[in-house]
């Protein structure tokens, strides 16, 4: 799962990028998840976009083929999303998440 700093992160990389995997009509098959495999196992992040003549929803799509591909939304936005999961040897090298704030001490001044 990632943090939203890290996401903020991917949203900035992914923004150059051009969509290497698009949805049609034939919607997410078996095919379509072996080269979004394929393209995440080189890049670790990319772009998918729906086209016009897909019926799902881009909510449904990009968390179906994110769940076949075992790889995290980075962001939705408009009818393209960003899908990333990280390499055997990462190549994005994502923000630390912060540590949780601690809670103020309950003392009181005398």
């Amino acid at each position: 799962m990632l943090t939203g700093k890290q996401k903020r992160h991917l949203r900035a990389l992914g923004h150059k990028l051009k969509p290497l995997i698009q949805i049609g009509k034939k919607e997410i098959e078996i095919a379509l998840i072996a080269e979004a495999n394929a393209s995440l196992d080189h890049h670790e992040l990319i772009k998918v976009k729906l086209l016009e003549s897909c019926m799902l929803d881009k909510h449904e799509a990009s968390g179906a083929l994110a769940e076949a591909c075992h790889a995290d939304v980075a962001q939705i936005l408009g009818k393209t999303f960003l899908l990333y999961r990280p390499a055997k040897t990462p190549v994005i090298i994502l923000p630390k998440a912060d540590p949780p704030l601690k809670s103020p001490a309950n003392s009181t001044s005398a």
